[in-house]
């Protein structure tokens, strides 16, 4: 394979179901070596990995519990052992962020270790795998955190999610000022809702999609495709003038 990111080595977390999956397959069809964080599905990571070098492409596989004591640590030495083959000085040219924990619940009902969970995996995690991967990631290198319009649009139901997007946000807006004497862009992308396996209740319920679509400029939901596409394109050489943005995938939900 050959493109855009020929001969670049790009990290993406939950890259093995939804947007992370679609992620890593666009990477390696853009010529990166793409490492494939997953947390549980080490079966849906395998099969990520095997298609991708099915189709000739480089992969490999970083399993890792985010949200857990150690985890950013534990996260790179895994990186590291997987990835000898592949990556063998260790470094990085994309970082992206992608893995999440989701909470359904208004405050009045929000329990506090969810609540911290959801911080753990959704902010901690991006924070000091992050601040690891600094020496290992390549001067005019990209980091892409992947946001939601929860972080924007107010819903009770996703208050802690929310919450711990918009955290997310802002730490895009800051390292984007860190390292930008590094020619290293920081950006957000936020998605609305995409058809994945966590939207199964849409499929149930043709009544609540009709209204969801509804809220959508575009008049359809999206796919992880069409959030992929804005990934690839920051992580490119033709994004490397944007940073320190969040940058709307959402269809224009909610505008």
């Amino acid at each position: 394979m050959s493109g855009a990111l020929q001969d670049r080595v790009a990290v993406v977390t939950g890259g093995s179901h939804g947007i992370g999956r679609a992620t890593v397959e666009r990477f390696a069809r853009d010529g990166a070596t793409v490492a494939v964080g997953y947390g549980h599905d080490e079966a849906a990571a395998r099969d990520t990995v095997e298609r991708i070098r099915k189709h000739g492409g480089r992969a490999f596989a970083v399993h890792t519990e985010l949200g857990t004591p150690g985890d950013a640590a534990h996260f790179w030495e895994t990186f590291d052992k997987a990835g000898r083959e592949f990556v063998p000085d260790g470094k990085i040219d994309i970082l992206v962020h992608n893995a999440a924990k989701g909470s359904f619940a208004r405050l009045a009902d929000l329990p506090e270790d969810e609540f911290d969970q959801v911080m753990a995996v959704n902010v901690k995690a991006p924070f000091f795998i992050t601040k690891l991967a600094l020496p290992r990631l390549r001067d005019g290198g990209r980091i892409i955190n992947v946001s939601s319009t929860a972080a924007r649009v107010g819903s009770p139901d996703l208050l802690a999610y929310g919450v711990s997007k918009a955290a997310l946000n802002w730490f895009s807006y800051d390292m984007a000022l860190d390292l930008g004497p590094r020619g290293i862009t920081v950006n957000s992308v936020s998605p609305g809702i995409v058809m994945t396996r966590n939207s199964q209740y849409l499929v149930d319920n043709p009544e609540l999609a009709a209204q969801q679509t509804a809220r959508v400029a575009l008049g359809r939901l999206g796919e992880t495709d069409d959030v992929a596409s804005i990934i690839a394109f920051l992580a490119s050489d033709e994004g490397r003038w944007v940073t320190g943005q969040v940058i709307d995938a959402s269809g224009g939900t909610a505008l």
